[in-house]
């Protein structure tokens, strides 16, 4: 079991927990299911969801534990919250961009949803500095997927 964290991502899904964890575990290094728990009798008539079909997941997302619900179509993801992928270079920011994006759409500056509705940034490491600087985040709002070089280039 890794070590006690305060805060962990609870992620609500209708019915698609344990193939996004696969998927998102898939994508990212030092990633792993922890546990499927599934729906007993009890919790399944009070759910709606058939006895023995996967309740949680549990799982780490590059170290940082996350668990997903299937709880039903009840509540949706949106923007007020998204998950944030700090990357050391342009590699890894199209390394991440096209995966997360498979199936998902883009939207502006370095944002997008992924095929289940989930919000992600994927950014440079140093995206604080250079958003503070008015070229580069001139040159931020322009981008979908960001391109490095350019923002570099405009705050020269």
């Amino acid at each position: 079991m890794s070590a006690f964290r305060r805060i962990t991502p609870f992620l609500w899904f209708d019915t698609q927990a344990e193939e996004a964890a696969t998927f998102y575990t898939g994508i990212f290094p030092n990633s792993r299911i922890l546990s499927i728990t599934r729906y007993p009798k009890e919790a399944s008539a009070a759910s709606g969801r058939a006895e023995g079909s996967v309740m949680t997941v549990s799982f780490e997302l590059d170290g940082q534990p996350v668990t997903a619900l299937n709880g039903g179509p009840v509540f949706r993801f949106n923007e007020a919250l998204s998950l944030v992928v700090h990357c050391h270079d342009q590699r890894e920011i199209d390394h991440y961009w096209d995966a997360l994006t498979d199936g998902g759409s883009p939207s502006a500056c370095g944002w997008l949803k992924d095929r289940y509705g989930l919000s992600w940034q994927v950014v440079p490491g140093d995206i604080a500095d250079l958003a503070g600087n008015a070229g580069s985040m001139g040159a931020l709002m322009q981008m979908t997927k960001i391109d490095i070089s350019k923002l570099k280039a405009a705050a020269s």
